[in-house]
């Protein structure tokens, strides 16, 4: 089934930061369902399938359609993005917790069925998902985009300070039963205020519009506090020290979730790694500048051995 075009994507303008977002629309990308390690898995494919496969996986509260603007940009590449059980329209796990360790045993599999060639990316939480699958199940190569180097709960300040407030928020309304307030737009702004930094109106109002539509999309209250617990304690550079694999990171030089400190050491923690850093940007490179992702990932891809 091929779904449509996903639609909204602002033209951005090809001046200062917002010039790194890149034209158009997203491509068509083909929708799936598989079963992968025995959970239902909602899956969308972008560009050839007959070209080397990538397997992206998003962060917490997202789903497939946060990293439709990179995946239709990467040029030579499968692209397959699944929603995490748990979130979009994937339903959650049945047999286990929706922690780094159930999702990574999930990723290990798909990345399996996808074979030897396949490289994988995560952003986010997705980054530790990745990272942790790649130690144990080692990918063609890793790509990392604002990688999570150090635990959100120890974080200092006033991202502290809001990652202590939210997690009083959804310990508290899992514990009262109140999905509503878990869903409701406010908390898709907050995301929206704290990790957004371009200064185009046009493409902040997108972001704005995309986490409004996205962040309630999680399946319950279970998996969305099992998978919010994980990420505000896992970390990328718990497993980094057992990737073989070369590795990308991407980071955004004003990232308040991933600060870019952390960057170079968990780069550092990496048999072999390598660290870009963009200007001006935050902890939404794969919204604010996947055409700039998508260049650096094409030549890392393109640069590797065989």
């Amino acid at each position: 089934m091929t779904a449509p075009a996903l639609q909204g994507w602002p033209d951005a303008r090809q001046s200062g930061q917002s010039g790194q977002s890149g034209r158009g629309r997203f491509g068509p990308a083909e929708r799936t369902e598989r079963t992968v390690d025995g959970a239902r898995t909602v899956v969308h494919s972008f560009g050839d399938p007959s070209a080397p496969p990538l397997l992206a996986l998003h962060g917490l509260r997202g789903s497939h359609h946060g990293l439709a603007p990179l995946a239709s940009r990467l040029p030579g590449a499968h692209v397959v993005v699944p929603d995490l059980p748990g979130f979009g329209e994937s339903p959650p796990f049945a047999d286990r917790a929706h922690d780094v360790a159930g999702y990574t045993r999930w990723a290990a599999a798909l990345l399996r069925d996808l074979g030897p060639d396949a490289t994988l990316l995560g952003h986010s939480f997705g980054s530790v998902v990745a990272t942790a699958t790649a130690a144990g199940c080692p990918p063609r190569a890793l790509v990392l985009l604002n990688p999570i180097a150090e635990p959100a709960s120890a974080a200092g300040g006033v991202t502290g300070a809001g990652t202590r407030l939210t997690s009083l928020l959804h310990e508290g309304a899992a514990r009262l039963r109140l999905d509503g307030v878990l869903r409701h737009r406010l908390l898709a702004d907050a995301a929206t205020a704290t990790m957004a930094t371009t200064t185009d109106p046009l493409l902040r109002r997108w972001i704005a519009d995309e986490h409004r539509a996205r962040f309630g999309t999680f399946a319950d209250l279970r998996s969305l506090l099992e998978t919010f617990r994980a990420a505000g304690s896992g970390t990328a550079r718990s497993w980094a020290p057992r990737v073989t694999a070369p590795v990308l990171l991407l980071a955004g030089a004003l990232d308040r979730v991933a600060p870019v400190a952390g960057q170079h050491a968990l780069a550092a923690t990496f048999p072999d790694a390598r660290l870009v850093l963009l200007p001006r940007t935050g902890h939404l490179v794969h919204y604010e500048a996947p055409a700039w992702a998508a260049r650096e990932i094409g030549g890392f891809l393109g640069g590797l051995p065989g």
